[in-house]
């Protein structure tokens, strides 16, 4: 079983990169001479291209792409000349921080306010949780963002309205310029997570094994907290592996709302810029990040029903 995931989980790598190796390669324009200007000779150009590889086949330029990719070269930026290695690896950890953190919350949060929910679905304050994610859910996070600055940076000014820290640098200021772009993240994250566990909850609360277990003296949070979320963990693995690649991409715009220099601005900034190597980069850095989170749910069915795997 562990075997077919992982050749699954190759094989999706292997057309991932195709793909994002062939739709980059559709953009019209010679890489060289969109990197010197319309005004460069046609030798600097060929010069360039021959630096860059980008006048040999297509066929050949994949593999020494992908070459690279496995050896943790991902290239010369055709904006900078700078190796494009470091400059993912540093954008790379923070957006990873941004990410890991609002994801952490977001499942510390939703778990007791789904259950609360899905316990108390038949009274007002269930209701006002079920109701409070639900506006959760129809909140951008860029709007959230936005907000969250109106509010407690430009009239209150309790928070930056911008900038970043690196936590080594000084940590104090670190912690204060990430609580805006993780509550922005974090409260779209956090409804959509309360509406899917609530749900799971609802399915199952009803189940035998629960009135099982009410007989034996539990309480009804008792009984879910020992029998209920396993059996509602399925569902919810789904969709908190859906979140977090989702919660990637919405950290894209809060980066750039908070003007955060992570992996998404750099994508951002690639784009406007047609660096193409950067942006194949970091599209495929996204791809795998994405595929892995994927794998690991995958593997998480087996552990939480081991009958998924002798089935498969």
């Amino acid at each position: 079983m562990i075997i077919r995931v992982l050749l699954r989980y190759l094989l999706s790598l292997f057309l991932g990169s195709l793909i994002v190796f062939a739709l980059l390669r559709a953009i019209p324009g010679d890489p060289a001479r969109v990197a010197l200007g319309v005004t460069a000779t046609d030798e600097a150009v060929a010069t360039l291209a021959a630096q860059l590889g980008t006048d040999r086949s297509l066929i050949a330029q994949y593999f020494s792409w992908i070459g690279g990719l496995l050896t943790g070269d991902f290239g010369v930026s055709l904006a900078s000349r700078q190796d494009i290695t470091p400059l993912i690896l540093d954008r790379a950890q923070v957006s990873m921080i941004l990410v890991g953190t609002a994801m952490v919350f977001s499942v510390v949060i939703a778990i007791p306010m789904g259950m609360w929910a899905a316990r108390r679905s038949s009274r007002i304050d269930g209701a006002l949780v079920a109701g409070s994610s639900q506006i959760g859910i129809a909140i951008p996070s860029f709007l959230a963002g936005i907000l969250l600055v109106t509010v407690f940076s430009v009239q209150l000014g309790w928070f930056p309205a911008n900038g970043w820290i690196p936590p080594g640098a000084d940590f104090l200021g670190f912690l204060h310029r990430l609580v805006l772009p993780v509550i922005a993240l974090t409260a779209v994250q956090a409804a959509m997570l309360t509406r899917y566990i609530r749900s799971a909850i609802l399915e199952i609360i009803d189940g035998d094994f629960i009135r099982t277990s009410r007989s034996t003296g539990a309480s009804i949070s008792q009984a879910l907290r020992r029998h209920g979320l396993r059996n509602a963990a399925l569902p919810v693995l789904t969709v908190t592996g859906l979140q977090l690649t989702a919660l990637v991409v919405g950290a894209v715009v809060i980066e750039r709302v908070f003007l955060i220099p992570g992996l998404g601005s750099m994508l951002l900034d690639a784009l406007a810029q047609r660096d193409l190597t950067t942006v194949q980069s970091i599209v495929m850095v996204l791809v795998v990040f994405t595929l892995t989170v994927n794998l690991l749910v995958d593997l998480a069915y087996r552990l939480v029903d081991p009958r998924i795997g002798s089935n498969a």
